[in-house]
């Protein structure tokens, strides 16, 4: 793996990383190892153990991402492994396809849970240290899907969309304490997630992007350590930058 940082920029920052047994959260969290962070790499999977030891990461918890109660001491772990968490990425998430008619209330909610519920439950977690110590960075992945839409993906785009709303309410309410909360809407990546999708889908959307290809895990992860620096990420407040191989021009 390849890591493009600033080395030290994030020296003495503590980083709480989640989905990091997928490719993105583990490119994410090597690259904020690589900056400088302690990071903490969380997953609902103890799958995460094992690629801890070469990402630079002191530490890892397990907790369900839909379940409050797990989520609140899965953070209180993380923060006792690194003194208080000043970095939080939520970059897990699920992706399933269905047009909408043929939608169930089940796969519908579960997305709403993983995808958008889970990101409110974090960052309510996590904002007291954060509004305390006066510091704080939120950095929370959603998808250009949330700007554009997509065929099949109604309950996928609503709540990466919903995750860009709070990332901009949130922003308002907490960046003048030193909170400073943005999102990250990276285009198709090339992670074991798009396997869920038709192939018919993938192509239609290869063919649609200027660059003609979908990005890798180590593209997105270099914006996030953008907004997690000192001082490159300072004037970020409620923002989304979009990795998306052109798919979405704001």
């Amino acid at each position: 793996m390849v890591v493009s940082s600033e080395s030290g920029s994030l020296s003495g920052r503590a980083a709480l990383v989640t989905g990091a047994a997928g490719a993105i959260g583990r490119a994410i969290g090597a690259a904020l190892a690589a900056a400088g962070a302690r990071v903490v790499l969380a997953d609902r999977s103890v799958e995460v153990n094992e690629f801890a030891s070469g990402s630079g990461a002191v530490g890892t918890v397990v907790f369900d991402v839909t379940d409050e109660a797990s989520i609140v001491a899965g953070v209180q772990d993380a923060s006792a492994l690194v003194g208080g968490i000043d970095i939080l990425v939520n970059s897990h998430g699920m992706l399933t396809e269905s047009s909408l008619v043929d939608m169930s209330l089940e796969q519908w909610s579960e997305t709403m849970a993983v995808d958008l519920t889970s990101v409110f439950l974090l960052c309510r977690a996590v904002l007291p240290g954060m509004l305390e110590r006066r510091f704080g960075r939120i950095i929370n992945v959603a998808s250009q899907l949330a700007i554009k839409g997509g065929v099949g993906m109604s309950h996928y785009a609503a709540a990466k969309a919903g995750v860009i709303a709070l990332t901009k309410s949130l922003a308002l309410e907490v960046a003048p304490h030193g909170v400073l909360v943005n999102a990250v809407a990276p285009g198709p990546i090339e992670t074991a997630l798009l396997d869920q999708i038709s192939d018919d889908w993938k192509s239609a959307k290869r063919a649609e992007l200027p660059l003609g290809r979908f990005g890798t895990p180590d593209e997105v992860a270099p914006t996030v350590v953008l907004l997690a620096s000192e001082p490159g990420g300072n004037l970020y407040v409620g923002q989304t930058l979009g990795p998306n191989s052109g798919d979405v021009m704001p």
